[in-house]
């Protein structure tokens, strides 16, 4: 039938036309067939195996779906053998007990460290364990500073691939106000490991240096509210901050690389959002604390019956 009515319209286009202007006749042709092809029946029941057997065995070829996931060799995935903090650490004394037992297991694990240094200073001349400390401490003072600011290519000089993303996550719409202010202790070099990634002798230098220091914090959200900290309060922070460096790479630099949270650290508690009560209007030179003025408080709402 559509045969036929194809054949049809052709003669009827011929006859319309001149022998004259015969050129330009265009003459649709059938392209193609359209069959009507039935749904497969019991695909659901077969598994994914049978179904490849099938199509196989039809001559169809089904391309292998490999699993890749890009790798970055300028930095690890993680922190090799990490270190362990003793449990009260800035807290025991170290004539104490507790503190001469966390003082020899410290000088049993100081041996792994001394081989990994001594594999540090074969690719890095100028590592020093005495001057290293007070330079990772630089780094975490300018790596902050410029988080604060949102220098992004300056930030990605002082931090890894890996760490960069979990120090920017979730700051996009809010404001940081982050200070150092003094150092409790002097930093220093506390564990080393000279891990290698794909061959033997790509190395990797991972140095974790102790800081104790005296920070303060505030963190606002994109309404101005104070969500996290204080900006006028100082805070005594212990941390454990995690230096790496391509050794192999001759332009490779000290980056840091992430920080170890010890187990035995207090958990951090719910963010409080705070929002500003109206207040009295000040005239110049007045203070709020010398108007005596009382907060008022709101008024009891019945949320539900």
């Amino acid at each position: 039938m559509n045969m036929a009515t194809s054949i049809c319209r052709t003669l009827k286009l011929f006859h319309e036309t001149t022998w004259h202007n015969l050129k330009h006749v265009v003459v649709p042709i059938r392209t193609k067939k359209r069959f009507f092809i039935p749904p497969p029946v019991n695909v659901k029941s077969k598994t994914q195996a049978e179904q490849m057997a099938k199509a196989r065995a039809s001559g169809v070829v089904i391309p292998q779906e490999y699993m890749e996931r890009a790798i970055n060799i300028s930095c690890t995935a993680g922190i090799f053998d990490p270190y362990i903090p003793p449990e009260g650490d800035a807290r025991l004394s170290s004539l104490s007990k507790e503190g001469l037992m966390q003082r020899t297991k410290q000088i049993q694990q100081t041996a792994a460290s001394q081989l990994a240094i001594r594999k540090i200073k074969e690719h890095d001349s100028e590592f020093s364990t005495k001057e290293f400390a007070v330079r990772a401490q630089e780094i975490f003072i300018e790596a902050h500073m410029a988080l604060t600011q949102f220098n992004k290519e300056k930030l990605h000089s002082l931090v890894t691939e890996r760490c960069y993303p979990e120090m920017v996550r979730g700051n996009r719409y809010k404001t940081l106000h982050w200070r150092f202010i003094e150092s409790l202790e002097p930093p220093r070099i506390v564990h080393a490991r000279c891990p290698d990634m794909i061959s033997k002798g790509n190395l990797y230098g991972q140095v974790t240096i102790r800081m104790h220091s005296r920070q303060t914090l505030a963190i606002y959200d994109r309404f101005g509210r104070l969500m996290l900290g204080d900006e006028e309060e100082p805070r005594d922070v212990l941390e454990y901050l995690v230096m790496e460096r391509h050794l192999v790479n001759p332009y490779g630099c000290w980056r840091l690389h992430g920080k170890i949270v010890p187990a035995w650290a207090p958990s951090k508690g719910p963010v409080i959002k705070t929002v500003m009560l109206p207040g009295p209007l000040l005239k110049p030179g007045e203070e709020f604390e010398s108007l005596n003025y009382e907060v008022p408080k709101p008024k009891p709402v019945q949320w539900y019956k």
